[in-house]
């Protein structure tokens, strides 16, 4: 029997098996990086050890370290969670030669599943079908378009899309560089791109007496840069002989490597129903809560059943309802899916919904990971009613703190796209992207309106009203580009604000407001947290672009700072991370082309290109490859030539004089 399990991974994951364990009496151990010294997970193990340093090489991914806490704390057991070393079979090996119980695949099956390359050559001997690789020194424009994958790891790195052949020998190289960076292995390879695809996947447990369960389907297709968004149990609109069809080739899958615990067949549905294997994932999901939400099971329980030894029932619980996943991002789609740093002063959800989080009110973002904040689960008997409750809550959520994809998250769940099971695939994004996060036609100004009142409450003892005639307040806020300045007067007669006729104050206190708008009565919280201010409210009904449940804003000087000044053509960093390349050859004086890649800054797991904004001569470039840089810092500057009629040449001066 299992009595303390170290967990050899950190935040939301950490947190969901430490729930399981304690459940089940089992003692918690936790590890942690200097940066995560305070992280909940920490907090919430019985027990924890350090690991020196801050970068996931220095400490997640250093299985002797954590083969060593896990002894030093006295573990018997350990859980790789996902991600980090979860899917390495060495770390696997390891655990199991100090004695130690692995609760996951044995170091085999992880092996035979390491490397995608030689994971189809594996499944095509046991007949599970795959779509042909692509030879990159043959490919014709025939075989357009094409994706070019790292054949270790995953989560979207190391893949590129190619749509010109001209373009696949550079995307070639910049997969083959950032699967280097990512997973020490720059092994890349290429196949077709299924263009109106699924991304349908297969749940199975297995044990050691034969045992295989496959727990129904997942349809993973809402994807940004490869990496899922949202997710939903089972598969909507397939038939059941589709859905046959994936259970046996993941049986099959499982079968031939000897499989045990939980893992993930992933395939790739094509809009004529068929069905390719894309890869297999030797480890929990960071979606298995919707398979869990619709089988009624513990998977994380399961996994210690399997690694004590004892059997599974010969067949699983029935599958009831369906269940719907969106995973909660720090990070602003509308600025090509940015990260986002800063304090979250508060997550919240309405009651009724799963939230699996690896962080707290008061907690920091950083940069040294995944920008993910939450999953937020929703369960109900069908599929409309599961959207449509997921929808409501994240739009009823309280989010304060950085920038997040949660209104991106209920505009998709409420597309008509996605609500038509027949129109899903993994071009979702590409194609509604700019609608989803088209800014808020109208509709924030009355929640400034609300965060001006709010503030004059909290400054003045007596509320802001005044029973004199005077001139009218005024606060200017902004908000995703746009300034509100807000002009009101508060007096015996009530309220009057410029621009907003109509509006009746009903009550004010410096943390929450009533106003009727257009005859309806509506409450307005708000939160200060320096000179950001967030304001929420009740959605409005009929919803939509122009109707907001939530802003956040910047209270602005009234007098702005004159030295805040950039020089034209600079290049700041958008976000905290790190240098990972500059491109080949580059260096100060160089002409360069709009749009053309200068540099490449990792951040939390995903790296963002840093290109010319116009043509012009590269003036300045003092960052290099490995340097970590805070938000606002240079990168570069580009300088745009003069204008022809403005350049003065050495000729013409001799001839003025």
């Amino acid at each position: 029997m299992i009595r303390s399990v170290l967990v050899a991974n950190r935040g939301e994951i950490a947190r969901r098996v430490f729930r399981t364990c304690r459940e089940l009496g089992i003692s918690t151990v936790a590890v942690h990086s200097d940066a995560d010294a305070g992280a909940p997970h920490v907090r919430e193990a019985d027990a924890a050890v350090r690991l020196p340093g801050d970068a996931p090489a220095d400490t997640y991914l250093r299985g002797d370290l954590l083969v060593r806490a896990a002894r030093a704390a006295g573990a018997d057991a350990v859980h790789p969670g996902y991600g980090f070393l979860s899917e390495n079979a060495g770390f696997a090996a390891a655990v199991a030669e100090v004695g130690l119980a692995w609760i996951g695949p044995p170091p085999a099956a992880i092996e035979a599943m390491a490397s995608k390359t030689r994971a189809k050559e594996l499944m095509a001997g046991a007949g599970v079908p795959l779509l042909a690789p692509v030879d990159p020194g043959r490919a014709t424009e025939a075989d357009l378009p094409l994706l070019v994958k790292a054949a270790a790891g995953g989560g979207g790195r190391g893949m590129r899309l190619v749509s010109e052949l001209a373009a696949l020998e550079g995307e070639l190289k910049a997969a083959a560089a950032e699967a280097a960076s990512a997973f020490g292995d720059g092994e890349v390879f290429v196949e077709p791109y299924v263009v109106g695809g699924r991304h349908v996947e297969v749940q199975i447990l297995a044990d050691a007496h034969g045992t295989v369960w496959t727990l129904g389907t997942r349809d993973c297709s809402l994807q940004r840069r490869h990496q899922k968004v949202i997710e939903e149990a089972p598969a909507p609109g397939l038939s059941d002989e589709l859905r046959g069809t994936l259970h046996r080739a993941a049986e099959q899958a499982a079968r031939a490597i000897g499989y045990r615990g939980a893992g993930t067949v992933e395939f790739l549905v094509s809009a004529d129903g068929r069905a390719y294997f894309l890869e297999m994932n030797t480890r929990l999901q960071v979606e298995h809560p919707v398979t869990e939400a619709v089988f009624g099971l513990d998977l994380v329980a399961l996994q210690l059943t399997v690694a004590e030894g004892r059997p599974l029932d010969a067949e699983p619980p029935r599958p009831h309802g369906h269940a719907v996943e969106a995973r909660l991002y720090a990070e602003d789609p509308a600025a090509g899916w940015q990260p986002q740093t800063g304090t979250l002063h508060r997550l919240a959800l309405p009651d009724g919904v799963r939230l699996d989080s690896g962080v707290t009110d008061g907690d920091t973002i950083g940069v040294h990971y995944d920008p993910m904040l939450a999953k937020v689960i929703a369960w109900a008997p069908s599929r409309d009613e599961a959207v449509r409750k997921l929808a409501g809550a994240l739009e009823r959520a309280r989010i304060h703190g950085p920038v997040t994809n949660r209104e991106l998250l209920v505009r998709s769940l409420r597309h008509p796209e996605f609500t038509d099971p027949g129109a899903l695939d993994t071009g979702f994004y590409d194609r509604n992207l700019p609608a989803l996060t088209e800014a808020a036609a109208d509709g924030a100004g009355v929640f400034a309106l609300a965060a001006a009142l709010a503030d004059a409450h909290g400054r003045s003892r007596f509320g802001g009203f005044r029973n004199v005639p005077s001139g009218p307040q005024a606060k200017t806020y902004a908000c995703g580009g746009t300034e509100y300045e807000i002009r009101y007067r508060l007096g015996r007669d009530g309220l009057s604000a410029e621009g907003f006729p109509g509006v009746r104050l009903l009550a004010l206190g410096p943390d929450e407001v009533v106003l009727e708008v257009d005859g309806l009565r509506r409450q307005f919280a708000v939160a200060r947290y320096g000179d950001r201010v967030h304001v929420d409210a009740p959605p409005a009904p009929g919803g939509g672009v122009s109707a907001p449940a939530s802003c956040a804003f910047t209270a602005l000087p009234r007098f702005p700072d004159p030295t805040a000044r950039t020089e034209p053509g600079s290049l700041l960093a958008p976000m905290p991370g790190t240098v990972v390349r500059v491109a080949e050859g580059l260096t100060e004086g160089a002409r360069v082309a709009a749009g053309q890649p200068l540099l490449w800054l990792e951040a939390m797991k995903m790296e963002h290109k840093i290109t010319a904004p116009a043509a012009g001569t590269l003036t300045a470039l003092p960052v290099g490859p490995g340097q970590q840089v805070e938000v606002g810092a240079l990168l570069a500057v580009v300088a745009e030539p003069a204008p022809a009629e403005e350049t003065v040449t050495e000729e013409a001066v001799a001839d003025a004089g």
